[in-house]
């Protein structure tokens, strides 16, 4: 018949997919509006436990925690890990891992308070946005990339409520920095202001410090306009 025809309309396959991506929002925005005020953590999974970018992470999501804000992470290992683990050692709010399902299994880490577990990339990309007050970037890979420049893009577009967009890790950030200075601006790709969306530091309490300028802790509206 022609309704099962992709060539006419949606398969029951693409009916039932609707529904599965419906489903994960709907967990996702239930779970997320009870937790409070959120700080979102990106970075590589590939970070060992002794590397200084892990430990200055745990330092990070201790004392944004210690601020009053929620810790979310992509829910994995290395800076994941490190952000739930800073924010489960002090204890006092949430510490939340948005897990991803893939062909490789990605073990959630043993430091998470609230987990979700997602099929699709693009419904936990929401959800790491919706609800959160600030963005700090850590080093990482291609994935780390898209999640700083799509952040970056929803802001510059006024797509969500203005906010922080910290990098850490200066060294690895300073030659990306300078290129975009030079060659994005240079090229009048973007405008000088653009610039000043992503402050970098290597000092939690600095980060910390930037959130608090934007963020009042009773912020409670989502995000995404």
């Amino acid at each position: 018949m022609a309704g099962n025809d992709p060539v006419y309309g949606m398969n029951s396959e693409d009916v039932w997919r609707i529904f599965r991506i419906m489903a994960e929002f709907v967990e996702g925005f239930e779970t997320l509006s009870r937790t409070g005020p959120c700080v979102t953590i990106f970075g590589s999974a590939r970070t060992p436990e002794d590397h200084p970018h892990y430990k200055m992470t745990v330092e990070t999501a201790r004392a944004i925690s210690e601020a009053g804000f929620g810790v979310i992470s992509g829910g994995g290992g290395g800076i994941m890990e490190a952000a739930n683990r800073g924010a489960h050692e002090v204890g006092k709010t949430a510490s939340i891992g948005l897990n991803i399902q893939l062909p490789f299994e990605q073990v959630a880490n043993p430091y998470i308070k609230t987990m979700i577990s997602f099929r699709h990339f693009f419904v936990r990309k929401v959800m790491f946005l919706k609800y959160t007050s600030a963005v700090i970037i850590m080093p990482g890979g291609f994935g780390t990339l898209d999640e700083l420049f799509e952040t970056l893009t929803l802001v510059q577009t006024e797509k969500v409520t203005p906010m922080p967009i910290i990098l850490m890790g200066k060294e690895f950030w300073k030659g990306m920095v300078e290129w975009t200075r030079e060659v994005m601006l240079g090229e009048k790709y973007i405008s000088p202001g653009d610039m000043n969306l992503m402050p970098m530091t290597d000092d939690p309490e600095e980060a910390v410090a930037i959130i608090k300028k934007y963020v009042h802790k009773d912020q409670t509206t989502p995000n995404f306009v």
